[in-house]
């Protein structure tokens, strides 16, 4: 049964191109600056540590990708999304219903049952209802955003438009630095921004995570590509490490003050034959 505030989207109409999730930070905007650099690779295989909303694989569209990500709870909705998940969960728009299935969802967290179909499900829910779709966890796995304020939400039944692209992708959930990287691989790194809020899978994102990331991602032969929020520190620890550095501005996309004025973004290169970045400035 529906609200009155919520209405089902028909999957058929959706393009594969269109994130199924919610997620803040997502890099649609960026999407005309990566394709020109993605063109002179895109035979290579685009790899992902911090894939989140997947805004970057569905605009690009590689034939192969590997697409990981810390929030085990993603990786688990994307793996069930490409084996065929039907939400069969009551969807309102609505805060009972709401903090119901979020009741439920920590249940199966603290189960140990949170790679279900179910749980898969509820997460998806909770991500479409949820206070501007954040994804956040307490020190104990438990997503604790609140009930959002969406006049109309549409929720999808399936998602079939994304399991031809899935198919040929591999997803993982785990640390970035245990992720094979071969000779044939093209990086896009998208990680925490550096800002106070990281908590958007159990554990956390510190300044040593972006200092690790930043040196892990030095060391590769491959291309590389690294977005990330322009704030001192960042600018000051890529320069050091000798990767290319042009700056953006990026529309924010959550602020409490509903402030949505531009904020200063990084994109970094190393190893790129063609510089197609400068280019597009």
């Amino acid at each position: 049964m529906r609200s009155p505030g919520c209405t089902e989207a028909n999957s058929n109409a959706k393009t594969k191109s269109h994130p199924p999730l919610k997620w803040a930070g997502g890099k649609t905007w960026l999407l005309p600056h990566l394709e020109s650099v993605w063109r002179e690779y895109k035979n290579l295989r685009l790899v992902e540590p911090f894939c989140g909303g997947l805004a970057v694989a569905l605009g690009l569209q590689p034939e192969q990708a590997l697409l990981n990500d810390a929030n085990l709870h993603l990786i688990n909705f994307y793996k069930r999304v490409r084996s065929g998940l039907q939400i069969t969960i009551e969807t309102r728009n609505d805060e009972a219903t709401f903090y119901r299935h979020r009741d439920r969802f920590n249940g199966l967290v603290k189960a140990g049952e949170d790679r279900s179909a179910e749980a898969a499900q509820l997460f998806y829910y909770l991500n479409r209802t949820c206070f501007n779709g954040l994804c956040r966890f307490n020190r104990r796995g438990e997503f604790n955003v609140p009930f959002g304020s969406h006049k109309t939400i549409n929720y999808a039944r399936d998602f079939d438009n994304y399991r031809e692209a899935f198919s040929r992708w591999t997803f993982t959930n785990g640390d970035f630095e245990k992720i094979e990287i071969a000779s044939t691989d093209f990086i896009y790194a998208d990680p925490p921004y550096d800002v106070e809020f990281t908590t958007y899978s159990a554990g956390g994102f510190s300044w040593l995570d972006q200092m690790r990331v930043a040196e892990w991602l030095a060391i590769q032969s491959v291309p590389v590509v690294l977005s990330n929020q322009a704030t001192m520190r960042i600018v000051e620890l890529y320069s050091s490490l000798g990767f290319s550095l042009q700056y953006f501005d990026a529309p924010r996309r959550i602020s409490c003050t509903g402030d949505r004025a531009s904020a200063r973004e990084i994109l970094a290169t190393k190893n790129m034959l063609v510089t197609n970045v400068q280019k597009q400035m």
